[in-house]
């Protein structure tokens, strides 16, 4: 049994946001040791030249006695319901008053006073952080953006010490473990089923993404999506969504013939200005519009800035058209409620049929919710992957479905069965870790192959 010595803190979990917690405790000076249930954890050699005195357990945590530690801090990817740390979670500790049991975000609330966006939800968190961290940019905001994506948080506090503004991307995972998080605003996209594995149901994952509200001063909620609404008592709440708004609120409407994003009777941009194509992208604008009206952006600028951002790599981008069929890469799509969204969005405009790529790990979601779009507007479903057979389950009586051994070939499959005015979708609705390291690395896979098959037929790359 490994002891953790009376008053160290122990970090569990030596991935990304695992090491900002180190660099940020050693900043402070506070002792700490580290865990890690991976026999060899990557950069392990680095880690130890840089902290030569801290003492390492690499695996099981049930070897490690925790009763002396003063505080464990887990990474997002530990689940703090682990047998050996879920007792900690009930008891406090009493030099902060928190639970014994805490994660990267609690330390960072404690070392700052800046104002804080929280952004979180099952989908679209990165588009609409990176959004309003743009608006922000363009109306002459210091803000550091980061969080889940991109810079860790505690990272952002050392790198730009300046900040007027953190604008955080948020996940149920680094919620779970923030016991306050007092955002000035706090925004809560959407939900639909994800990370079932790890939070249990559909209950257990809302209740981690309200830690968002936790001390808010102002809760931004989608109007057509009840299950994101505050749980607690916030003083101000605003709604945006895709129905005509009332009062204060944000939603879409047919103002002068066009449809407008408008802010209850005020048109701000007409749809048809954005570069985004689809719903799903106008609500998503919707959101960042209302959190950067309500943290005082200049309008002008904030319009500016929607209209002409294209979105993210690997979420619902055009790739290239071959012989008259759009490909698209969502690789990002990796629970059904992102899938929805994408066939949604694109189905509205789409002259031909849909060849929906996916399949993956599916991390317990039911799939059916699928069907009924895809019904509609879908030639085939290419399934591959590790839960290719659940796929094909819950859509096969609704939709031709082929299954195939990975990604190559459903691509080789859609581009024989595609036809003009078609679009060959890759939303997976699942993780990707079955067949590639991240889902980054299954959208440059499809990204490849379509370059490749449009410098083999003569066709342009956007």
């Amino acid at each position: 049994m490994v002891r953790v010595p009376p008053g160290m803190t122990l970090v569990v979990g030596l991935g990304l946001s695992g090491r900002a917690i180190c660099r940020h405790l050693a900043s402070l000076g506070t002792p700490f040791m580290v865990a890690d249930t991976r026999e060899a954890p990557p950069g392990m050699a680095a880690f130890l030249e840089a902290y030569p005195q801290v003492k390492v357990h690499c695996g099981p945590l049930e070897a490690l006695n925790l009763e002396a530690a003063e505080e464990v801090v887990v990474s997002p990817g530990v689940d703090p319901y682990h047998p050996t740390l879920a007792p900690l979670a009930e008891q406090l500790n009493p030099r902060t008053g928190e639970p014994r049991l805490v994660g990267e975000m609690a330390l960072f609330v404690r070392a700052t006073h800046t104002p804080i966006v929280a952004i979180t939800g099952s989908n679209a968190k990165s588009s609409v952080t990176t959004l309003l961290g743009q608006m922000a940019l363009a109306a002459g905001v210091n803000a550091a953006v980061g969080g889940n994506l991109g810079t860790p948080a505690l990272d952002l506090l050392a790198d730009e010490p300046d900040a007027e503004l953190f604008i955080l991307e948020l996940s149920s995972f680094q919620l779970e473990t923030t016991p306050r998080l007092g955002a000035t605003v706090a925004a809560f996209l959407n939900l639909s089923e994800d990370h079932l594995d790890r939070h249990g149901d559909m209950q257990g994952y809302r209740n981690a993404k309200q830690a968002v509200f936790h001390g808010a001063q102002l809760a931004i909620v989608n109007a057509d999506d009840p299950l994101t609404f505050p749980i607690q008592p916030v003083p101000k709440v605003t709604q945006f969504g895709a129905q005509p708004p009332s009062e204060h609120h944000w939603g879409l409407a047919y103002h002068q013939g066009r449809l407008t994003l408008m802010q209850g009777a005020t048109p701000w941009i007409a749809a048809d200005q954005l570069a985004m194509l689809g719903q799903h992208h106008y609500v998503n604008a919707l959101a960042a519009l209302a959190m950067g009206e309500a943290l005082g952006f200049d309008k002008a600028s904030m319009c500016q800035t929607v209209i002409a951002f294209k979105g993210l790599v690997h979420r619902s981008e055009v790739i290239a058209s071959l012989n008259g069929v759009s490909w698209v890469n969502d690789t990002k799509g990796t629970n059904v409620g992102a899938t929805l969204a994408a066939i949604e969005g694109i189905g509205a405009a789409l002259q031909g049929r849909l060849i929906l790529l996916a399949g993956g790990v599916g991390k317990g979601a039911d799939f059916t919710p699928l069907a009924a779009p895809l019904s509609q507007i879908a030639r085939c479903v290419m399934v591959f992957g590790q839960d290719a057979s659940r796929l094909e389950s819950a859509l096969a009586s609704h939709v031709e479905t082929h299954r195939v051994e990975d990604l190559e070939r459903a691509m080789e499959d859609a581009y024989a069965l595609a036809q003009p005015g078609d679009c060959v979708l890759l939303s997976p609705a699942c993780a990707s870790l079955d067949q590639f390291a991240n889902y980054q690395a299954r959208g440059e896979a499809f990204r490849h192959w379509v370059t490749q098959k449009a410098q083999q037929i003569g066709e342009a790359i956007p």
